[in-house]
């Protein structure tokens, strides 16, 4: 991912700053006639403008520091598939003692009727309140009487009593921009680590002084008056395989680093991880819950019962924590309450879970650490200082010999040693309760792996009666299992897989090892398949690709400016082996293929053959990365490609006099 770091001191230039916010309903014809393709003609909606500020005011009844944040924009509708742009949602943060409030919302829709705008006023009713989650609110509406070619606005006001991350710009969204700007005032007394990510660079920046913006206890206080403008944004096109976009997004970030106090003293927020591992070592939902061996001393007996080493004794503490403990399917790095409670419950949130396996490793006398992490969709952490809101989970680490594993004990149906997928993002922090924390890698411990094998006879009424078996591994297995239990039996699941299925009907079943997760999954299915119609045996067209059929790509920008992640390293068999019931010839068929990605990054072998009356394909799909960069994404949408055209041609057979 591509950082640009500007870290502003508190010292500018005396620049004079033209950013001023807009006036609300001030629509006129070249924002009705705005012709899209200066910017993007594939575009359902654009931002014609937007402007943001942001300043620390003192709250008149409290006297409390909050964050005043203002947002207004207007954007241009050009058909209905632009209409979504119009439901609105602003989310909002809390805790026990203080939350974010959303007010003065104004909203409304212009149409352009006979040779005047009329303006349709969203009703206050409209706006409505949805509690996510215990810490997030969502304030959402949507506005009215939206037309193809509607002109729509809106503004609202947000407080928020968290100074430490100002306020977060995303000048980059899902539609393109004509032009966004930011106009921040941060008094002289706060030092903020100011960072533009993104690929998209600034189109001006600009700064000044601005003369006592604020009064603390009667002294007056200086801001840096910063405005930041981008213009001719194209959209942030989100595809498959990646982490969060926030990430990637050309947005403007803060940090509180210092705050100089009124009586000469500073508080530093920036600290090192020094400061960072003492404190999460001493804290009671973290550090004291790591050394809670003695919740497990007495049943490290029968849990290790059996074991005869010590990655056997591992991986039976872990298969005990994942039966006791339900993950209530919360994340955090901290404990809820404590490890006791959540064993005695049966439940906890994920640091409840996992810090239960750490302590459970320690009591059965082995090298367990902590790792906190941030989440794919969380976005990756700040790697320059430590930023502890940048993590939101933690996992096990356990040391055996010279081998290290990650565990996550919230995932039933993944084995020993594998992360869920939403682990997989970057790097984590191991927390070590006596020695100096460190980095490590967050990569998958599987390749994921799938092979086909259908073995089968034709029939003289065109149809195809054999078996088809497969084997899964990694996440692969993962997500099959998971899709299997989500129906009440096995049975029940063939039974809506076979629904599902438009060419093949399930005769019979058969599927092995499906609580066995260090084993490979095996479905064993009877299967009939239907070629023809009978109507002629002597020439007819057969696809060989009714497996795991490839037909659409899932590259398809011009241009991918954000990595490619897979998560994982995978493989893809398909092995089809058919017995005709007389002579035939070969007459066309796919073409053989052998193809590869740069960096022996992955390749696709497929051949396919007729040969004593058997007709056969092998087909071997694999990518041997984890991740590609987007130099190497052009490469990955013509491999498909190539794939995708091969796999519309069929074997055309001719049965021989």
């Amino acid at each position: 991912m591509n950082k640009i770091f500007a870290l502003l001191p508190l010292f500018f230039l005396s620049l004079t700053t033209q950013a001023q916010n807009f006036t609300f309903g001030s629509i006129t014809y070249d924002d009705y006639e705005f012709d899209k393709k200066k910017l993007d003609s594939n575009a359902n909606a654009i931002v014609l403008k937007e402007f943001g500020t942001a300043s620390i005011q003192q709250d008149d009844a409290t006297g409390s520091l909050e964050l005043v944040f203002e947002h207004h924009v207007k954007i241009k509708i050009f058909n209905k598939e632009g209409f979504k742009e119009a439901n609105i949602v602003i989310p909002t943060y809390k805790d026990e003692s203080r939350e974010e409030t959303i007010s003065e919302i104004k909203a409304s829709t212009f149409n352009h009727i006979g040779n005047d705008f009329t303006e349709t006023i969203m009703d206050k009713k409209a706006i409505f309140v949805e509690n996510r989650s215990k810490y997030t609110r969502l304030t959402k509406f949507t506005l009215p009487n939206l037309k193809e070619g509607s002109v729509i606005e809106y503004s609202y006001k947000l407080k928020s009593p968290n100074l430490f991350n100002f306020r977060t710009w995303e000048f980059q969204s899902n539609i393109p921009k004509v032009i966004s700007e930011y106009l921040v005032y941060i008094p002289g007394i706060y030092n903020y680590n100011v960072s533009l990510r993104g690929f998209q660079k600034l189109t001006d920046q600009k700064a000044e002084i601005s003369r006592e913006c604020l009064r603390l206890s009667g002294v007056p206080i200086d801001c840096s008056k910063i405005n930041y403008t981008m213009k001719n944004i194209p959209a942030f096109i989100e595809e498959d395989n990646m982490t969060a976009p926030s990430n990637f997004k050309s947005a403007i970030y803060f940090e509180l680093s210092d705050v100089q106090n009124l009586n000469g003293s500073k508080t530093s927020y920036t600290k090192t991880w020094k400061d960072i591992d003492f404190e999460l070592s001493s804290y009671k939902t973290l550090g004291s819950q790591m050394k809670r061996k003695d919740v497990f001393k007495d049943l490290i007996p029968e849990i290790t019962k059996g074991s005869s080493s010590d990655l056997d004794k591992a991986k039976s503490v872990y298969n005990y924590i994942k039966k006791q403990i339900k993950w209530n399917n919360y994340y955090g790095k901290y404990s809820e309450d404590n490890i006791k409670k959540a064993l005695d419950s049966r439940s906890g949130n994920v640091a409840d879970v996992n810090l239960s396996l750490i302590a459970a490793l320690s009591a059965a006398g082995l090298d367990a650490e902590a790792v906190i992490l941030s989440t794919r969709d969380n976005g990756t952490v700040n790697k320059l200082y430590p930023v502890m809101s940048d993590f939101n989970y933690l996992i096990a680490k356990v040391n055996i010999g010279d081998k290290s594993y990650l565990l996550d004990a919230t995932e039933p149906l993944l084995p020993f040693g594998l992360l869920p997928l939403r682990c997989i993002n970057d790097q984590g922090r191991v927390i070590n309760l006596k020695k100096p924390s460190y980095w490590i890698d967050l990569i998958a411990s599987q390749k994921s792996t799938t092979s086909y094998i259908m073995t089968g006879k034709m029939t003289v009424d065109g149809k195809i009666i054999g078996t088809l078996t497969t084997y899964t591994t990694g996440y692969a297995a993962y997500g099959k299992r998971k899709e299997i239990l989500q129906h009440s039996s096995p049975d029940e699941y063939v039974e809506k897989l076979d629904e599902r299925l438009t060419r093949i009907k399930i005769l019979d079943h058969q599927i092995s090892n499906l609580d066995s997760v260090e084993n490979s999954l095996e479905e064993k299915y009877e299967v009939e398949l239907t070629i023809n119609d009978g109507t002629n045996n002597d020439q007819f067209y057969f696809s060989p690709f009714f497996i795991h059929t490839i037909s659409k790509n899932p590259f398809n920008l011009n241009e991918r400016t954000y990595p490619v992640d897979l998560g994982a390293a995978s493989d893809e068999r398909i092995t089809i082996n058919v017995l005709l019931p007389e002579k035939y010839l070969l007459l066309e068929k796919p073409k053989d293929m052998a193809i590869a990605l740069p960096n022996a990054g992955g390749k696709y072998l497929l051949q396919t053959a007729l040969d004593d009356n058997t007709i056969s394909m092998n087909q071997i799909l694999q990518f041997n990365n984890a991740i590609y960069q987007p130099e190497e994404y052009l490469f990955l949408k013509e491999f498909y490609s190539k794939i995708i055209q091969n796999q519309k041609t069929e074997c055309l057979l001719k049965k021989t006099n």
